[in-house]
């Protein structure tokens, strides 16, 4: 089998570590010459985006996992490659879109499933409502075999509290009724992995553990693994944040990962935040 992989970044890597072993082929992009060497493995190419030879890999491609953020105005990869797609849509058996939760917006805590009105509260969230759309509408249109993956925050190796927390910049900001999903990215690589088993066509999946959590929990919980004090609490109003990390404040929701568990058989690795925090300390992360 054979992947190409716009944007390989940290969901897509891990997807990679998962697929190689089984003899997959793939070839990845990065717009960084930093990241470029670093993505090279066995059995994986490297692209610098946007590369002309990616014509030539979409002929070449069995499977296709799209993991760039749309711009404010559509869709990166369907802006250089749409009628290349449509022309090559016979070749491909799977293709995965990696979206956001953040297509939801705010439900004041309440739990959101895939049926869910899309309701988001930012740009950003906007913009990958509007890309879903447009991903969609080639399902549709062309039968091309896409799946949506809705993606909670992100953590794992490399990723998740304990640097900030042994820092001493950490901070337990307390905001009312605010609650995230998160997931571990070898839980998306496996939910990943799953649905290129046994592809649906059209579906959408919720990718989150089972156990959304206030973010003061989780900075809480990371301290107290490491040993050190407990960060103190400020109110969200008086918070010192960047407005991208503000952002995320404006909505507050619990999501359903159901249609993961029972539709692709995923047990997850990590359902909660704790199994997943102890585990990188006993990886030393």
């Amino acid at each position: 089998m054979r992947l190409l992989s716009f944007g390989h970044g940290y969901s897509a890597q891990a997807l990679a570590d998962i697929l190689l072993p089984l003899g997959w082929k793939i070839r990845a992009t990065t717009r960084s010459k930093e990241k470029f060497n670093k993505i090279v493995k066995p059995g994986i190419v490297a692209r610098t985006w946007p590369d002309q030879l990616l014509i030539d890999d979409l002929e070449w491609a069995t499977h296709l996992l799209i993991s760039i953020a749309p711009d404010k105005y559509e869709d990166l990869v369907l802006k250089e490659f749409r009628e290349k797609i449509i022309k090559n849509i016979k070749h491909f058996n799977w293709v995965g879109y990696l979206s956001t939760t953040g297509v939801y917006g705010n439900y004041d805590g309440a739990w959101v499933d895939e049926k869910e009105k899309l309701k988001p509260s930012t740009l950003r969230g906007q913009y990958r409502v509007d890309a879903e759309k447009d991903w969609l509408r080639l399902f549709e249109t062309y039968n091309l075999p896409l799946h949506i993956f809705r993606l909670a925050g992100i953590y794992g190796p490399g990723r998740g509290p304990f640097s900030k927390v042994k820092s001493g910049l950490a901070r337990r900001v307390i905001k009312k009724n605010q609650v995230f999903s998160r997931i571990h990215v070898e839980d998306i690589a496996q939910t990943l992995s799953a649905s290129i088993l046994k592809p649906n066509p059209g579906a959408i999946y919720n990718v989150c553990d089972d156990h959304p959590a206030p973010p003061e929990e989780v900075i809480s919980y990371a301290a107290h693994l490491l040993g050190l004090p407990n960060p103190p609490r400020v109110k969200f109003e008086d918070a010192n944040m960047t407005e991208m990390a503000r952002s995320f404040y404006l909505e507050s929701k619990r999501v359903r990962n159901n249609k993961i568990k029972n539709e692709l058989g995923v047990l997850l690795k990590y359902p909660n935040y704790k199994v997943g925090l102890k585990a990188l300390i006993k990886e030393k992360i």
